[in-house]
């Protein structure tokens, strides 16, 4: 039997699920604090899982697979194509004491430790990237969905079958994530992701503005990578707080309300936005770390209860703490393998993505960036995995 392990790399928490057949037989959660002072912790959690045969390696904003030992500089790998950064950004955010960067910072460390140890570990795709989503879906878009919310949509896409009694080529629906940090909104037609708006481009997250006017991003003049965390929910309402904030917003105390109010809206639009795409999914399934929140599921259940009806992820079998990104990522790990998940993961096509997250974008003042991204991976991977790295 094929055992699969997924590490999320969240905001909050790193999450290490291992996948056994249709379950979850074993799990841990550990801060992501604690990762970033010593990455050897995490390490130590996947080893205290046992043999597995794959791991779904901590994908940022995703790639083509790519297996460890097509890896040769896992630095510029973790930074410059899964982070989409540099160290010295990073290293300043750090300094600041920035939460988000927190999060960037352990990731590299998990990456080049897991490489040193040359585990049977594989990096995955985000939406983009899949060839499900039509190429004039992707025109001058990065982030529909980073590898984590991938995931999170591998997963709803069994959980909708199982639950249903439908095959994966039947199922339909609109995922709706709402994480500590990001929002997205993922359309599933025929058990495919068809579209998707990603985190920064679902306005008003907790921690994220989303997508910004360009008359604003102009003002802003400099930005930097850390920037993409502030401009929210907590940024607004001056607050890291989520459960204190919620309670503010239900006794409509300003600035909690009208943050709050923003973000629901913002939901239910982008929602909407996609029924173009996909105009009768049989459900709004809702996952991540807000949608625990009593008071926030019950005004989502509320706003988007009118379009279609809204369930809860419920999870595979067996899992008790870990989220459900991280059973997702199992799921791709377990499936990659060639158990029991298999079908699935040919079904959603993920080992037919290619390109890099920005070989759709067509504006002069981004064509270094482009380039600069696609250089990356002739420096960090091995070059019979170059091929499908280019679009054409």
């Amino acid at each position: 039997m094929v055992k699969g392990l997924g590490i999320d790399p969240g905001t909050m928490s790193f999450d290490i699920a291992v996948v056994e057949n249709d379950r979850v037989v074993w799990e841990k959660s550990i801060s992501t604090i604690e990762v970033a002072k010593n990455p050897s912790v995490l390490v130590k959690g996947v080893e205290e899982a046992g043999k597995v045969d794959v791991i779904a390696g901590p994908s940022g904003y995703g790639t083509p697979v790519v297996w460890n030992e097509d890896i040769i500089d896992p630095r510029v790998f973790a930074t410059k194509i899964l982070l989409l950064t540099d160290e010295e950004d990073i290293r300043r955010g750090v300094e600041r004491g920035e939460f988000g960067m927190g999060v960037y910072d352990a990731l590299t460390k998990v990456v080049v430790e897991l490489w040193r140890r040359k585990l049977p570990v594989c990096y995955i795709p985000s939406v983009i990237l899949l060839p499900t989503v039509p190429s004039y879906r992707k025109i001058n878009k990065l982030d529909m969905g980073t590898a984590d919310k991938m995931a999170i949509a591998v997963l709803a896409v069994y959980d909708q079958a199982s639950r249903l009694g439908l095959n994966y080529g039947e199922t339909s629906f609109i995922l709706v994530e709402m994480g500590f940090g990001y929002n997205a909104v993922m359309a599933v037609k025929k058990g495919k992701i068809i579209d998707s708006l990603g985190g920064t481009l679902v306005p008003t997250g907790f921690l994220t503005v989303g997508p910004l006017d360009a008359e604003l991003a102009v003002a802003g003049k400099m930005w930097e990578r850390s920037d993409v965390f502030y401009g929210g929910v907590s940024t607004i309402c001056r607050t890291l707080n989520v459960e204190e904030a919620v309670r503010k917003y239900v006794e409509e105390i300003e600035p909690f309300k009208s943050a709050f109010e923003s973000m629901f809206e913002s939901l239910e639009k982008s929602v909407r936005s996609l029924l173009v795409s996909l105009p009768n999914p049989k459900e709004i399934i809702i996952s991540g770390r807000l949608t625990r929140i009593r008071d926030i599921r019950k005004e989502i259940e509320r706003r988007l209860g009118k379009i279609a009806p809204v369930v809860k992820i419920k999870g595979l079998k067996g899992a008790k703490i870990s989220k459900e990104a991280a059973q997702g990522y199992a799921i791709v790990a377990e499936g990659l393998g060639g158990g029991y998940f298999r079908k699935l993961i040919e079904h959603m096509e993920i080992l037919k993505a290619k390109g890099t997250v920005m070989s759709w974008v067509h504006h002069p003042r981004l064509m270094k960036a482009k380039e600069e991204l696609r250089e990356a991976y002739r420096k960090s991977v091995k070059s019979e995995k170059q091929k499908i790295f280019d679009i054409t």
